[in-house]
C-alpha cells in the first residue's frame, strides 16, 4: 500500500508545464487547436502539431516541447527514469492576454477600432498512470 501512494507521489512530481504569454494569436483559433491534443500522447500531439495547417499549432508545438523538455529536466534533477513515450498532455488551455487596440480610417472621416488579440498558452504533461489498481 506504501509503495502505491510513492508512485503516486513520483508521478505527481514529475508532472511539468509550459507556458507562453501573449502570443500573437487569438484565443479563439488557438483553443481549436489545444482541444485537438488535449489528452493525447506526448509523442502523438506533435504529430499531429506538426502537420496541421493552422497557424496557431506552431506556438502550442513549441510549448508542448517546452513542457516535454521541463519533464526530462525535472527527471534527471530527481534521478528518476524518464521516457517521452510514456508522457501524456493533463491539461492545456488558452487564456486570453492583452489585446492591442488599433484604428483603422473609414468613411467620411470615421475610424473603426480593430482589436489585435493576443494568448497565454499553458500545457501540462505527467507521465501515464499506471495501470496497477489501488487495492
Amino acid at each position: 500500500m506504501a509503495t502505491t501512494t510513492e508512485n503516486n507521489a513520483a508521478q505527481v512530481t514529475l508532472e511539468s508545464r509550459a507556458q507562453a504569454r501573449h502570443v500573437r494569436v487569438t484565443p479563439q483559433k488557438a483553443r481549436r487547436i489545444i482541444d485537438l491534443i488535449r489528452g493525447k500522447n506526448a509523442s502523438e500531439a506533435i504529430a499531429t502539431l506538426r502537420f496541421a495547417p493552422q497557424s496557431a499549432s506552431d506556438p502550442i508545438l513549441k510549448v508542448l516541447e517546452s513542457a516535454i523538455a521541463n519533464a526530462r529536466v525535472k527527471a534527471d534533477k530527481t534521478a528518476e527514469r524518464f521516457d517521452e513515450r510514456e508522457l501524456v498532455i493533463t491539461s492545456a488551455y488558452v487564456d486570453e492576454g492583452a489585446t492591442m487596440k488599433r484604428f483603422r480610417p473609414r468613411a467620411q472621416g470615421r475610424a473603426s477600432r480593430i482589436n489585435k488579440r493576443t494568448s497565454h498558452i499553458t500545457v501540462v504533461v505527467a507521465p501515464k498512470p499506471s495501470k496497477g489498481g489501488n487495492r
